[in-house]
């Protein structure tokens, strides 16, 4: 599994331009008051399987999963999910 820290989740962020903020972006920061919608989200999605090879099942994507990037890293990084 890998271990997936809130910070690589901001760099992902920031790099592909999921959200696009003048706010900085935190490891507690709400993403979804700062843009993330239902199609960023996919787009995030797509990056972290690719870049952390973890599977995100449609069911899984839920609004407290991808709350802040510190709730997303604890949630891919536990050992029960299954990687790639």
């Amino acid at each position: 599994m890998p271990d997936i820290s809130p910070h690589a989740v901001i760099a992902l962020i920031m790099e592909h331009q999921i959200v696009e903020t003048t706010e900085p972006l935190t490891p507690e920061s709400d993403l979804f008051s700062l843009g993330l919608d239902s199609l960023a989200t996919m787009q995030l999605m797509l990056h972290l399987e690719r870049q952390f090879g973890v599977r995100i099942a449609p069911s899984e994507m839920t609004r407290n999963h991808f709350a802040t990037a510190t709730v997303l890293a604890r949630w891919l990084s536990h050992p029960n999910r299954s990687a790639a």
